[in-house]
C-alpha cells in the first residue's frame, strides 16, 4: 500500500475524530453557557423571594390597618386595578398578560388570607381585653366570613 493510499484511508477517520472533537467543543460550550444562565436565573428566583418577601412586610402593615379600622380583609377595586396595571407592564415588557394576572391573583389571595388572619388575631386580642369594639370608631368589629 503506497502512502497516497494510506492517507486516503485515513481521512475519513481523520474527519470522524476532527468533527468529534467539534462536537465535544460545542457541547462543552453549550455546557458553559447553561450554566451562566441558569446562574443568571438563580441570582433572579433570589431577587424575586427578597422581594416578595419585602411585598408581605408591607402587605401584613396593611392587613394590620385593616383590622385596626373595621375594614374588610379584601378590596376588589383596589384588586382590579392592579391586575390592569400588571397586564400592561407585562404587555409592556413581553410577558404573557394572562401569567401575570395569574400569577398577581396568587399573590392576592395569600395576602387576602393574610388579612384575614391578622383580623381574626386582633378580634381575638380584643375579646380577651374585655373590649367589643364597641367605644371606638377605629376598633374592629367582628364579621361573619363568607
Amino acid at each position: 500500500m503506497s502512502d497516497a493510499n494510506m492517507s486516503e484511508e485515513q481521512t475519513p477517520a481523520r474527519a470522524a475524530h476532527v468533527l468529534a472533537g467539534a462536537q465535544i467543543d460545542d457541547s462543552a460550550r453549550a455546557r458553559h453557557l447553561l450554566a451562566e444562565a441558569r446562574r443568571s436565573i438563580d441570582n433572579i428566583d433570589a431577587a424575586l423571594v427578597h422581594l416578595l418577601a419585602e411585598r408581605f412586610k408591607h402587605t401584613q402593615r396593611v392587613g394590620l390597618l385593616k383590622a385596626e379600622h373595621g375594614l374588610p380583609p379584601a378590596d376588589p377595586d383596589r384588586e382590579a386595578q392592579q391586575v390592569a396595571r400588571l397586564q400592561e407592564l407585562a404587555r409592556t415588557s413581553g410577558l404573557d398578560p394572562v401569567f401575570a394576572e395569574r400569577f398577581l391573583r396568587f399573590i392576592v389571595t395569600e395576602v387576602i388570607r393574610h388579612h384575614e388572619q391578622i383580623r381574626d388575631d386582633v378580634e381575638d386580642a380584643l375579646a380577651e381585653d374585655g373590649t367589643d369594639g364597641s367605644t371606638s370608631p377605629s376598633t374592629p368589629t367582628r364579621r361573619a366570613q363568607s
